[in-house]
């Protein structure tokens, strides 16, 4: 129905918006005509993650392909879905919009072969002092809060500092769950208390739109991406074809235009006005049962047919290679990081030397052999961050590497294994 969300939507009317708008750290004051979540929008739009999305993997790694999606285009994609829908139901744009354009800035290279790789690494720890396993969403919310920084009119380098309402978005944005009937949590809770992807709505209404507009922009997506590859072969255009038939056929073929394929323009505009004329917040957000069915089975097509295709599987040999050797040699030089001499270990590694090594500088306690003096590190880089790992131990060295690993494009990733295991 439309507008008929428009009392539940995030507002200052809502009983949530103090709660929704609460940042964790005080913005810096500025005359501003923008709302809390459009700074928030234009602060994700310019930090170093977002752009970095352009050269991550969203399915297949293309750098040399214009046509294909990567990961920057797959949030713009999400946004669009997210705004449209919020537009119609009568809910808070901006917010929907500040959702999905942050919603993967903590997403590895290689999508998600490089994610359970990275996963894979922090799970060699054992003991109860072992990092946290590595998912994108909440690796999403940590770059938002401790990593990504913007200056100030002073020039001072200062945390994003993000509403709660954007930043709780962004690791409850798991669209791999199929649920029905999704509705906002009560609560405000601590973001870092949540423990696994998918299980805990968003805070908002919003949220919960980004939510299954994540699903709603990959699902046709990644079956157009897949035909350019021609991953597709005739068997798997006549199972697609059987999907449509089976699971809308009162609905019609319009998702198959072009004769062959799900036409993804058209896919993502039949769930919009399906999901929009469903909902209710008494129903919450959902789709017809025939819709619902079919996404279901649209999501068994691509994992038999995309995702778990030999050449994928191949590919992900590769940047397993990729990932694995960068962490390696990091840790082997662990103890160079304790003493301040990570410059001089990695010489012979010009490019990986000196990204990591600001990294160490700007996140951690580290203090290279070359300060004679114990010189303030915040006033020197014009920094305002806290320290966020401690290479006094072993288990935050580890995720100091992994999440300076995820926060590499594929092709930045790709220079440095060369640059390795080049002689």
């Amino acid at each position: 129905m439309k507008n008929g969300f428009e009392s539940v939507k995030c507002d200052e009317k809502n009983p949530k918006w103090q709660e929704a708008t609460k940042r964790e750290t005080p913005i810096y004051d500025r005359n501003d005509i923008r709302s809390d979540f459009e700074r928030d929008y234009t602060r994700i739009l310019h930090c170093q993650a977002y752009r970095r999305l352009k050269h991550k993997t969203q399915v297949f790694y293309a750098p040399h392909n214009d046509h294909v999606c990567t990961r920057m285009e797959h949030v713009m994609h999400v946004a669009s879905v997210a705004s449209t829908i919020c537009k119609y139901l009568g809910l808070n744009e901006q917010l929907s919009n500040a959702i999905a354009l942050g919603h993967d800035i903590g997403h590895a290279p290689f999508g998600h072969h490089g994610e359970d790789c990275l996963n894979s690494l922090m799970e060699q720890k054992e003991g109860k002092d072992a990092p946290k396993k590595f998912w994108h969403e909440r690796n999403s919310l940590f770059f938002a809060d401790f990593i990504e920084t913007l200056p100030d009119p002073d020039g001072i380098a200062q945390p994003l500092n993000l509403t709660y309402a954007v930043r709780d978005g962004l690791i409850c944005h798991c669209g791999e769950i199929d649920q029905q009937g999704i509705k906002p949590r009560a609560d405000a809770i601590d973001l870092y208390s949540i423990k696994r992807p998918g299980l805990i709505q968003p805070f908002t209404w919003e949220g919960c739109v980004v939510k299954i507009a994540d699903k709603i922009a990959y699902l046709g997506r990644d079956i157009e991406d897949a035909r350019q590859y021609h991953i597709l072969d005739m068997a798997a255009y006549r199972h697609m074809r059987e999907i449509v038939a089976t699971t809308l056929n009162s609905k019609g073929n319009h998702a198959f235009r072009s004769g062959k394929a799900v036409n993804t323009t058209v896919l993502i505009n039949d769930l919009i006005v399906d999901l929009c004329q469903q909902s209710t917040p008494e129903k919450g957000l959902c789709f017809s049962e025939e819709y619902f069915n079919f996404i279901l089975e649209i999501k068994k097509f691509n994992f038999a047919h995309i995702y778990n295709h030999w050449r994928l599987k191949e590919f992900s040999y590769y940047a397993d290679n990729c990932l694995q050797t960068i962490f390696r040699t990091l840790m082997r030089y662990y103890e160079y990081a304790k003493n301040g001499r990570m410059a001089q270990a990695l010489k012979y590694y010009p490019v990986l030397g000196k990204t990591f090594v600001e990294w160490l500088i700007k996140y951690t306690n580290y203090r290279p052999i070359t300060w004679k003096t114990e010189m303030d590190r915040k006033k020197i880089l014009r920094l305002n961050t806290v320290q966020v790992f401690n290479l006094n131990d072993i288990g935050s060295y580890i995720k100091c590497v992994v999440e300076f690993i995820s926060g590499m494009t594929d092709v930045f990733a790709i220079q440095v294994y060369d640059e390795i295991i080049s002689f």
